[in-house]
């Protein structure tokens, strides 16, 4: 890793682009909404099995329960990757037309 020190001390180390996803994810008890960050050139896949990392920085989420009902909103959320049970990019899901008789 590259790091730098300012006059004071400070440690400065080489920022990381990533590009945000809209995702929603299904854990065991819950469905959550919202923005997961990747790298440029990774896929999501990528970001999942980085195998030091153990959880996985979830922005503008949306959690909510079994029935659909919304229980929190945070800014920022973390979620252990060993919870995820599936993973939908939202630019892929698709919903079913409803059609009235």
């Amino acid at each position: 890793m590259n790091s730098a020190f300012d006059e004071k001390g400070k440690i400065f180390t080489r920022v990381i682009s990533k590009r945000p996803v809209s995702v929603t994810i299904q854990t065991e008890s819950h469905l959550i909404h919202g923005m997961i960050h990747i790298r440029p050139n990774d896929r999501i896949k990528d970001e999942l099995n980085q195998s030091s990392e153990t959880f996985i920085a979830i922005t503008d989420a949306v959690v909510f329960n079994p029935k659909g009902q919304e229980l929190y909103r945070a800014n920022f959320l973390t979620l252990s990757t060993h919870h995820i049970i599936w993973l939908i990019p939202d630019e892929d899901l698709i919903v079913p037309q409803v059609t009235h008789e």
